[in-house]
């Protein structure tokens, strides 16, 4: 466990840091709301949801974060561009936490970028993402709305390793690479997810995190909890035996030195933020023998220790 030597960029999004050295700001969790299947959601294209049951969540989530140190954020994801303002204004009523815009339609998640510097809220906004597949379309109309934060999803289907991962990056002579498309989209501020294709692929994904901050320097992470929803044994074990498994396949990547991570369902947060303070809370530990250590008193390492 040793501090990068590349300088660490730390971005703040609302009263969130992200980033910087090991040790220093704990990593970011981030719950899905509103996702495919959500039980909360009884018409995805309209955007129908029971709000009693999302503002528990929602609450339920920013308590842990009091409680145990660990920032939160949510990803809010919508179908249409009619759900996702819906979504999206009922949670930026609900909490303070920032959010990110995460639709699978390119054009959902302009119209819901454009709706946030309308009304206020890009301050708060993390756009999910830019990637390979985003086509000059999508990237003209960021360009013209300035929005500050985007998420770099570096996903390589051609190349799954984690040289593949930072060409996604980088690019190459045959395609331009994720960092020249945000600069052209006049991303201020990029936070990076390295991806994953499967289950055992959180492996090589959290050991490309530190690689990835070792040579740009930007915040960066993933989702594992997608892991757990891919896991072929999830089947076969009992519910709290399964909740460990999600816990420990959250904290995994933080170990690597991650920044932020997508732990899945905003249902799993009871179970996933503890074990990710108590995981920071070591680090921090750490490295303060190392020289280094919390730069705020409302780390991990004063709340859960």
């Amino acid at each position: 466990m040793e501090a990068f030597t590349k300088p660490q960029e730390v971005v703040k999004i609302g009263s969130i840091k992200v980033g910087g050295q090991l040790g220093e700001y704990p990593c970011v969790l981030i719950g899905s709301i509103f996702y495919d299947g959500h039980k909360i959601v009884s018409d995805h294209f309209k955007g129908v949801f029971d709000r009693e049951k999302a503002e528990k969540l929602i609450l339920a989530q920013d308590e842990l974060s009091k409680v145990t140190g660990s920032p939160c954020m949510l990803d809010v994801v919508g179908t249409t561009e009619e759900a996702m303002i819906k979504h999206i204004d009922f949670v930026a009523e609900t909490t303070k936490a920032p959010f990110l815009i995460d639709s699978p339609s390119p054009e959902v998640r302009i119209a819901a970028a454009k709706h946030v510097v309308e009304t206020g809220l890009k301050g708060r906004a993390i756009y999910n993402s830019i990637n390979r597949s985003s086509e000059e379309a999508e990237i003209e109309s960021l360009a013209n709305l300035t929005l500050p934060y985007a998420i770099l999803f570096s996903y390589n289907i051609q190349s799954p390793t984690i040289q593949g991962r930072i060409e996604a990056l980088k690019g190459t002579e045959k395609e331009e690479g994720l960092l020249e498309k945000a600069r052209r989209a006049r991303i201020s501020h990029f936070l990076v997810d390295v991806s994953l294709l499967d289950t055992p692929d959180l492996g090589p994904a959290a050991k490309a995190i530190p690689i990835v901050k070792e040579e740009f320097g930007y915040p960066c992470g993933c989702g594992p909890g997608n892991v757990a929803d891919m896991w072929s044994q999830r089947k076969n074990v009992e519910k709290t035996v399964l909740k460990a498994c999600i816990a420990a396949s959250s904290s995994f990547p933080i170990v690597m030195g991650a920044n932020f991570i997508l732990y899945g369902a905003i249902e799993h947060a009871p179970y996933v933020f503890y074990p990710c303070a108590l995981t920071d809370a070591y680090i921090g530990y750490a490295m303060k023998w190392l020289g280094g250590g919390p730069k705020e008193r409302n780390h991990p390492l004063y709340k859960v220790l």
